[in-house]
Parts: structure tokens; C-alpha cells; sequence
């Protein structure tokens, strides 16, 4: 038992810190709450840095300490801390601010928890505690919009999880157990293979914004906080994906063609999420779209996820999105919703300006920025495994991503003269979210050949 808890000990530290942060609000510490996540989350960090060598199971088999589980730690655990820096500029001042930070990381929890999944059961509870926490984050505001927004999210959620436990039903009752190792026993009930595997899809997909589980994202996202937004559109997301690495792993191929389903799911994803984008005038509309895109692009590396390039390339496209996403969400929150508001910043605001556009490069995936470097491992594995037709029909739609995204480099440089005023300097806390976000976005090319 006591190796086991050494073996969760970043997931502990995150549950802990988000005790402490619940605490700090019930004694109106606010300011200690923020700073109490800053420290849990990078302590975790650090904790799961010095261990990225260990590889082992605890618990009996039923959670997975491996690259996938390291590497969401060093992923989200920064990402919640700069949503927690967008919250407090967003929300500085109004009731239960504090509740705010410890929603994030129980949601954060959450999605540790899908990605060192190694039991059914750990699917269900993660999953629920990421979606918990989303329906409260997207409601916070208590407006008309974001009461909207949470109300689809509850009832695609409540929706979705269901129909996945009932599949995963199907999955312990064909195995005897509830172990995702279990998946791998010769002679498996192909048609209730293929059932319990529909039946996940549906509900990570929902939780990942995968079409067509989609549908929930543009309105919750348009009616919930920009910093909110900014979390719904990466923490869960890359839990979900993680997750359902893990099952890949686990289920064979030779019964169920599930690696066909996934490119199937990845082509209608990235092209649906691409049209509907280039139709959007608000910004966090175009953005929710934008994550049903990227949401295409992250089952690439899932069709062959037995491959040597398949986990190292969705590990290094997750940081990418997690950095340049939260980056273009933030300088959202900082300038305005819509496209106006975008007009001539690139002009009044140079750095603001700058920075956006190199955050919307790296999602098209422009050279040498962090998203082109994830995009070409993807396309990388997605070859490896015998799906070239799969990696072109990406990199058809990254070209039409840079339509997408062209719509706001145009209105910050290319608009007419006139307008709303230029934004004010932002605050602190938006301009080291900016800054890390840019960081990381310039630097992850360098950094990946250290790591993999």
C-alpha cells in the first residue's frame, strides 16, 4: 500500500491542493487560495518530473504509472495554474473566487485520473469528475448565456456517461474484470467488443469535444468565463484523449477495427470543425470550433498506438495545444469576444498582436512553431501505421485551418482605420499567462528532442 501512494503522490499532492484551496475560500483567504494552487500544482510537477524513468502499475494493476500518466502531470498541472491566473484576473473580487480554483483542480484531478487509467471503473470516475467540475465552472458566472451553455453540457454529459458505463457493462461482463489488461484474452465476443467500444467513444468524446459528441462545445464555451473556456477546451480534453490511449493499448485489433473507426472519426472531425469555424464572428465560437478541429488531429497517433512514434507524438502535440490554445484564450479574455474587437490590435497592441498570431500559426501549424513539430510526429505515426491517405487528408485541413485563423490575423492587421479603441495594457497575471504560453509555444521544437 505504501509503494502504491509513492507511486500516486502528484495525484495526491493535486487532490490535497484542492482541499487546501476549497479551505482557504471557507476562511475567505482568497489570496492564499491562488497561491496555495500555484504551489500544490508545481509541486506536483516537480514530484512527477524526477520520476519520468518509472514505469510500474498500482493498486493492483487498476491505475498505470507510465509516460502517458508522467506527462499529463507536467502538462495540466501547468495549464490549470495559468487558468487559475485567468480566473483570478476574470473573477478577482466576486463571491466564492477561491470555489473557482478548487473546481479547476478537481477537474484537473479528473483528468490525471483518465490518463493513468489502467481500470474501467477509473475511466468512470474520471470522467465524472472532470464533468462535475465543468457544469459548475460553466454556470459560474450565473448569466443567462453561461446558464445556457452548462445546462447542454449537464445533458450531454449525463447523456454520454451513461451510455459509457452501460458499454463498459458489456466489457466486464465478456472479461470477468474490470482491468483494461483484461481486453487483450484471446477469443472475445467481437460484436460486444465492438459495442463497449462504441459506447466509450461516446462518452471520452464527449468529455475530448469529438464530433459528433461535439455539440455542447460552441455554446458552453461562448456562455462560460474566457478563463473557464480556456479550460474546458485543454484539461478534459487531453484527459479524455490520454484515456483512451490506454484502452488502445489494451484492445485488440483483430477482432474490431477500431483503428479504422478512429480515422474515419478523425476526418469528420477536423473537417467538420473547420467549416463551421470559417462561419463563426465571435472569437470563442471560431476557438470552440477550432477544438472540435484539433480534436480530429488527436486520434492521428491513436490508429497506431502500438507504434514507437504514437505516444511520444500525442504527448508532444498535447503540450503544443495545451500552450498555444490557452495562450490564444487569454489574450481573448484581454481584448474582447468578437472579431471588432480584434481590429487593428496588431497595430495598437504590437506585442498582444504578435503573440496571437503566433499562437493561431501554431494551431494551422506553421514552421518552427510548436504546433507544426506535433503535427508532423502525428502524420509521422499515422504513416507508420499504414494510414498515409489519413495524414494527407490532415494536411488538407491544416491548409484550411489557415483560412480559419487568417480571419483574425486580417482584422488585427489588415482592417480599415477605425474601430474600437485599442484595448488597455493587460494586467499581470494576463501578461505571464501570454508569456509562458509563448514561451512554450516558440521553445517545445528545441525542447522535444531532449524527451523523446
Amino acid at each position: 500500500m505504501a509503494q502504491d501512494l509513492r507511486l500516486v503522490l502528484p495525484q495526491l499532492i493535486v487532490l490535497l491542493t484542492a482541499m487546501l484551496a476549497l479551505v482557504a475560500e471557507m476562511l475567505r483567504w482568497r489570496r492564499a487560495g491562488l497561491t496555495t494552487v500555484a504551489v500544490g500544482l508545481g509541486a506536483a510537477t516537480v514530484v512527477s518530473a524526477g520520476r519520468l524513468a518509472v514505469h510500474a502499475t498500482a493498486f493492483s494493476g487498476t491505475f498505470r504509472v507510465d509516460l502517458l500518466n508522467h506527462w499529463s502531470v507536467l502538462i495540466l498541472c501547468p495549464t490549470a495554474v495559468l487558468c487559475c491566473l485567468l480566473a483570478r484576473q476574470e473573477l478577482r473580487g466576486t463571491p466564492r473566487e477561491g470555489t473557482v480554483y478548487s473546481l479547476l483542480c478537481f477537474g484537473t484531478l479528473g483528468a490525471l485520473v483518465l490518463a493513468g487509467s489502467g481500470d474501467m471503473m477509473l475511466l468512470v470516475l474520471g470522467l465524472l469528475m472532470t464533468s462535475l467540475s465543468g457544469f459548475a465552472l460553466a454556470a459560474y458566472a450565473k448569466t443567462e448565456a453561461g446558464t445556457e451553455g452548462a445546462l447542454k453540457y449537464f445533458i450531454y454529459g449525463t447523456v454520454t456517461t451513461a451510455i459509457l458505463i452501460f458499454g463498459l457493462s458489456y466489457w466486464v461482463g465478456i472479461t470477468g474484470s474490470t482491468l483494461l489488461s483484461a481486453l487483450g484474452q484471446p477469443n472475445l465476443p467481437a460484436p460486444l467488443l465492438a459495442f463497449g467500444f462504441v459506447a466509450l467513444l461516446t462518452g471520452l468524446g464527449y468529455a475530448a469535444s469529438l464530433f459528433p459528441f461535439h455539440f455542447w462545445t460552441p455554446d458552453t464555451l461562448e456562455g462560460a468565463p474566457v478563463s473557464v473556456a480556456a479550460y474546458l477546451s485543454v484539461v478534459p480534453k487531453i484527459g479524455a484523449f490520454f484515456g483512451l490511449a490506454q484502452v488502445c493499448r489494451s484492445l485488440p485489433s483483430t477482432a474490431v477495427d477500431w483503428p479504422l473507426v478512429l480515422a474515419l472519426l478523425a476526418v469528420a472531425s477536423m473537417t467538420f470543425g473547420n467549416v463551421l469555424a470559417l462561419r463563426q464572428t465571435n472569437v470563442v465560437r471560431l476557438l470552440a470550433y477550432s477544438t472540435v478541429t484539433q480534436a480530429g488531429y488527436f486520434l492521428l497517433p491513436l490508429v497506431g498506438v502500438r507504434g514507437a512514434m504514437a505516444l511520444p507524438a500525442l504527448v508532444v502535440f498535447a503540450a503544443a495545444y495545451a500552450a498555444m490554445n490557452t495562450g490564444a484564450f487569454a489574450i481573448v479574455l484581454h481584448t474582447g469576444r468578437t472579431l471588432a474587437d480584434f481590429k487593428r490590435l496588431g497595430t495598437t497592441r504590437i506585442f498582444t498582436g504578435l503573440a496571437m498570431t503566433v499562437f493561431l500559426f501554431s494551431l494551422v501549424g506553421i514552421p518552427p512553431l510548436a504546433g507544426f513539430t506535433g503535427k508532423l510526429l502525428l502524420f509521422e505515426s499515422a504513416m507508420a501505421a499504414g494510414y498515409t491517405w489519413l495524414a494527407v487528408v490532415a494536411v488538407l485541413n491544416s491548409a484550411l485551418a489557415l483560412a480559419v485563423y487568417s480571419r483574425v490575423i486580417v482584422a488585427m492587421y489588415f482592417a480599415a482605420p477605425g474601430g474600437p479603441a485599442a484595448p488597455p495594457a493587460p494586467a499581470w497575471e494576463i501578461r505571464t499567462v501570454v508569456g509562458a504560453c509563448l514561451l512554450a509555444t516558440l521553445g517545445l521544437t528545441l525542447a522535444a528532442q531532449f524527451f523523446f
